[in-house]
């Protein structure tokens, strides 16, 4: 029996209409003093509350299951993108009821305004939808489901909780790599801004003998099979394949900079996966590098299935370090993994050039065996600083530090060029497109 109190206490909540019925009854109690014409005006106003009371706690708990609630998610979330979960939610009483929905999401999303409110007719069902944006790798661990339920009286709301305390982990962006696969596929990287590069000669790739059409270089033409088939055929060559292509990840401090809730390793670690699905795509091998004060995780390049997996496993756990990066224990690192001339790509950041003339001698060692992208970002802050126009002297100051700071960045591109390291300096939203355009770029001018 105390069990059974102690369970009606704790899932029991008055509601502001039952609070706003007993003001009117205690304001009608008070006004009868005053005016003995209310005479049992007041009592009868108490007892049919009462009695509704009643009525509406008997509606509610006559059923121990009246409804049932059951969260969808999937096995997994993607970072940085709209991730949808669902709330399947079901009415088991002989009656409407109005409900309110609390999902103890986790505690990263420092959100406390998760209310759904709907209605259900008897028998109803439902499935309320709603976007979850994780903005960190790692486990996320969501709570209870609480559904409270009120009748059409309204007085009171009976709580019911369901325990589905679950952790679903949080991985590199794996719908932003889908997206970019399908284009891939469907060759419609052009309708995201990826451009086409005008092919300089062709590749010693041969792919089929095809009939000759219009446009088709003279100097293809395949004189046997001609003759054989009475008709001009054409040899086809397609981009060469099984190039190896290095994702190199920077995870030291220069990485730590937030942009609109994610942090530049994130964002190197979104393009990376990217960046190696399309490689894969491409018939190329595609392999992972990470180094912050020493050498993290290595995935030699390969085009298997379970390659990607791989990659995205070791990008999971992956974070940013406190320390200068380690360019000799990469350089040495290269040298031994790397075991043909490769694409190597190296996601790093550069707030001022001493910070690159300090790493630019292994830049150049590397160069030397392979070809190197270097990809760095805008401070998008300073940059909308140095556009603002001036008005005092202090924000005179402000602007042309700004300046300075932008102008050094184009310096350090100019100083890569100068020893034939071609580099990428864009904003964080823009990373992603950029280097996958890059990639297509130097596949077509056949330069790896």
């Amino acid at each position: 029996m105390k069990k059974l109190f102690r369970l009606f206490y704790t899932n029991l909540f008055l509601t502001n209409r039952l609070f706003g019925a007993v003001a009117a009854c205690v304001v009608l109690y008070l006004l009868s003093f005053f005016f003995p014409w209310l005479g049992i005006v007041p009592d009868i106003a108490f007892y049919a509350l009462l009695a509704l009371l009643i009525a509406d706690l008997f509606m509610l708990y006559r059923v121990s299951d009246g409804v049932f609630a059951k969260r969808l998610a999937p096995e997994r979330l993607s970072n940085s993108d709209e991730n949808e979960l669902s709330i399947y939610i079901e009415n088991r009483y002989g009656f409407s009821v109005n409900i309110g929905i609390i999902d103890e999401i986790p505690e990263q999303f420092q959100k406390r305004d998760v209310w759904f409110t709907t209605t259900l007719t008897p028998g109803e069902r439902k499935q309320i939808n709603y976007m979850l944006r994780p903005t960190r790798r790692g486990e996320y661990e969501f709570g209870f489901i609480r559904v409270f339920v009120r009748s059409a009286l309204g007085l009171v709301s009976k709580r019911y909780n369901f325990e589905q305390a679950e952790t679903l982990p949080v991985y590199p962006s794996f719908l932003q790599m889908r997206k970019y696969e399908l284009m891939a596929i469907s060759n419609r990287l052009t309708e995201i801004g990826i451009k086409k590069i005008r092919r300089i000669g062709h590749s010693m790739e041969f792919e089929q003998v095809k009939s000759y059409v219009p446009g088709d270089d003279y100097r293809t033409i395949n004189w046997k099979a001609t003759a054989r088939r009475g008709d001009l055929m054409v040899n086809s060559y397609t981009d060469e394949k099984s190039q190896h292509v290095y994702c190199i990840i920077d995870k030291s401090r220069a990485m730590r900079m937030p942009f609109e809730g994610l942090s530049l390793l994130d964002y190197a670690i979104n393009a990376s996966l990217v960046l190696s699905n399309v490689a894969l795509l491409k018939e190329d091998k595609a392999g992972l590098i990470t180094v912050g004060e020493k050498i993290g995780s290595v995935v030699p390049a390969d085009k298997n299935y379970a390659q990607l997996n791989k990659i995205m496993e070791v990008l999971y756990k992956e974070k940013t370090r406190y320390l200068e990066t380690n360019m000799e224990a990469l350089y040495i690192t290269t040298r031994r993994v790397l075991k043909q001339r490769s694409l190597v790509v190296f996601f790093t950041n550069y707030e001022s050039l001493p910070a690159l003339q300090r790493q630019l001698p292994f830049l150049r060692r590397i160069a030397k065996f392979h070809l190197l992208l270097v990809v760095f970002f805008e401070n998008t802050e300073l940059k909308t600083l140095s556009e603002q126009p001036a008005k005092d002297v202090e924000s005179i100051y402000i602007k042309t530090i700004a300046e300075k700071f932008a102008y050094d960045k184009k310096l350090m591109v100019k100083e890569l060029a100068s020893y034939g390291i071609q580099s990428i300096l864009t904003a964080p939203q823009n990373l992603t497109i950029n280097t996958v355009n890059r990639y297509l770029e130097i596949k077509a001018k056949q330069k790896i």
